[in-house]
């Protein structure tokens, strides 16, 4: 099954209300775990600021795109994949 996986990042861009929230799909380190290496996946980091940029902590793959731009590269991705953002 193809889902597009969606976490916190409502938070991060305001675009929809916190009862919208409790219907975006997440996914735990766990599950993500099991998931990386699949061509069907897109990993998508979207940390900020210091929690970005000085992290040592980087996943291997992931893309990194500004959370506050989300209207701009959005569409940029297959949505047919899984997608999956993170942040801190």
């Amino acid at each position: 099954m193809k889902a597009l996986i969606i976490g916190l990042v409502v938070a991060l861009v305001g675009i929809a209300s916190p009862v919208l929230a409790a219907d975006v799909p997440t996914i735990d380190k766990d599950g993500l775990k099991a998931m990386l290496g699949s061509e069907d996946l897109v990993l998508i980091d979207v940390r900020t600021g210091r929690d970005w940029s000085s992290s040592e902590f980087m996943i291997k793959g992931a893309l990194r795109e500004e959370p506050s731009e989300v209207g701009s590269w959005a569409d940029d991705y297959d949505k047919d994949r899984t997608i999956v953002l993170y942040c801190a």
